[in-house]
């Protein structure tokens, strides 16, 4: 029996178990069938507390029709999150980090951010949002890099228009870039937005789009 066909196995005795382990809030675990020989799986734990802390993996598999595991296709990261949500009448805040080690390619990455969202006037709110995040990678040239940015989002709710900013650098190309956006509702499911990236520089780029979300 090869090491895939034992994997199915476990994962198929896994499963009928899941009902039991998602009763308990504390436990995180979600296996899934990616394609017919392929599976993945998160699990882990979390602690309620006033900074929600969880910590797991994801693992994955996928192998050939002879059963046979292809080559690199094996996923094993250990990630961590702890944050902190503070709800006032007036708006909302939230701290958090997070951390994720790429046991398989000697990779990771730490990132740190804030968001805070409040009621500006009577017919206006806003909301912001930043993060600066460290990454590491063992086969990369320039093994670690920096990356910050920040945004900001005004929303008129009556009408559900907003509009939006954001900025953003890293060392590792020492790049600096930035968006503009427009997002207006339409019907209940339909949105239409317009952005430009980098604007007034030579790789400006923008788009619109108009999107419809259905359900079922």
């Amino acid at each position: 029996m090869t090491t895939f066909k034992i994997a199915c196995i476990v994962f198929s005795i896994v499963t009928s178990l899941a009902t039991a382990a998602r009763a308990d809030d504390l436990l995180i675990w979600s296996p899934a069938k990616l394609s017919d020989r392929s599976y993945k799986a998160t699990m882990g734990f979390r602690l309620p507390a006033e900074w929600e802390t969880s910590a797991g993996a994801d693992i994955g598999l996928a192998s050939t029709k002879g059963g046979a595991p292809l080559p690199d296709s094996g996923q094993a990261m250990l990630w961590g999150r702890i944050d902190r949500t503070s709800v006032t009448p007036a708006g909302q805040s939230q701290r958090g980090a997070t951390v994720s080690v790429d046991t398989l390619r000697g990779s990771g990455a730490l990132t740190l951010s804030r968001s805070r969202s409040w009621i500006l006037s009577d017919s206006l709110d806003m909301q912001s949002s930043r993060s600066i995040s460290v990454q590491y990678d063992a086969v990369d040239i320039k093994q670690a890099s920096v990356t910050a940015s920040q945004a900001l989002k005004l929303i008129h709710p009556w009408t559900g228009t907003s509009l939006s900013a954001g900025a953003g650098v890293s060392n590792a190309s020492g790049d600096f870039s930035s968006s503009v956006a427009v997002n207006q509702a339409i019907l209940p499911n339909l949105n239409l937005d317009a952005s430009v990236n980098n604007p007034f520089s030579a790789g400006e780029a923008g788009s619109v789009n108009l999107r419809y979300r259905l359900n079922w």
